[in-house]
């Protein structure tokens, strides 16, 4: 996994969130990883990491949204 910055998220954690903040409809890792660029692997491990510290939330089975948290930690 890469590096934490200071503000305890990786790159690729800031990209899947800002993703997230951009639509109102959950998002599957698939489409993430089509809008961020990213691995599609590397979407579903870093989304791990951000279920866990409860800055994304499933509303859809294998679907996310961005929690309140997740908004707090872009800003």
């Amino acid at each position: 996994m890469a590096c934490k910055r200071k503000t305890g998220l990786s790159d690729e954690a800031k990209k899947i969130l800002s993703a997230l903040a951009q639509g109102d409809e959950p998002r599957a890792n698939k489409e993430l990883a089509q809008l961020t660029g990213l691995d599609s692997k590397k979407v579903s491990s870093t989304m791990c990491g951000l279920k866990k510290k409860g800055l994304v939330e499933s509303p859809v089975r294998c679907k996310y949204v961005i929690s309140q948290a997740g908004k707090a930690e872009l800003s």
